[in-house]
């Protein structure tokens, strides 16, 4: 198979692994189960971006820090520029336990993190087979829990399931375009995306999500978080045991 095709197969794979975890969430969870969802994936988020994207971007160019930095204020940037004004599927219903901003402010963040997504799959593959594999299996591992937190953060802010369910699809779209555009640009901009997409992971996780579940009095919120981070952890892990670099 060609570096193309093998590009194609896993971010179809990727994509559909988000959307699988957007499925899986439930219409009528309890406000508590939402913010455990939230924090857990805060937590994964969070390890993700500081613990692989960051030390990978760090190898691959200098000015990675730069980049990471640029990736957090277009977050911002996003966020607060274009949310204000966004109105995604289906109204809102009047009780919600999340701003529909914040909600709207991390579809935007996490849209572009599984943008760059794609763009690592399609970077090994145009390095050898071997290596796109290793990279592929590496994002597919994290895709449920980033198609659930997406999911969760809908549901949470009022949305209808349909509208939560749009969101993963949109993520899942995003890894695509991602392993798509790659595909045609080269390897040469890897370690670019990587960074930006680090700042992105940054803001999502620690500007967005973790001062949400931080507002509730219970503080058991903050072991779901936990719960997050030794997930990373235990995928990480077993990524190694398997040969998965």
């Amino acid at each position: 198979m060609t570096p193309a095709l093998w590009t194609a197969l896993f971010a179809v794979i990727a994509a559909l692994a988000t959307f699988i975890g957007g499925v899986a969430v439930p219409d009528r969870l309890s406000r508590a189960q939402l913010s455990h969802l939230i924090a857990f994936g805060a937590g994964y988020i969070l390890a993700a971006a500081l613990m692989s994207l960051l030390p990978e971007s760090l190898e691959l160019i200098d000015n990675a820090p730069l980049y990471v930095l640029a990736g957090y204020v277009l977050a911002h940037l996003f966020e607060h520029t274009f949310t204000s004004h966004f109105h995604f599927g289906e109204e809102t219903h009047h009780e919600h336990m999340v701003d529909p901003k914040v909600s709207a402010g991390a579809l935007v963040g996490l849209v572009l993190h599984s943008f760059f997504d794609g763009v690592a799959i399609a970077s090994g593959f145009l390095v050898t087979p071997h290596l796109g594999l290793l990279i592929a299996l590496a994002v597919i591992l994290h895709k449920v829990p980033e198609g659930v937190t997406i999911a969760s953060l809908m549901v949470a802010s009022g949305r209808t399931l349909k509208s939560a369910r749009q969101g993963a699809g949109l993520l899942a779209i995003a890894t695509l375009a991602g392993a798509a555009l790659m595909a045609f640009m080269g390897e040469g901009v890897k370690g670019a995306g990587l960074a930006l997409s680090c700042g992105i992971a940054l803001y999502v996780a620690a500007t967005d999500l973790i001062p949400e579940f931080n507002q509730q009095s219970e503080r058991v919120y903050s072991i779901s978080a936990l719960g997050g981070l030794v997930l990373y952890f235990a995928v990480h892990y077993v990524s190694h045991r398997l040969g998965i670099h």
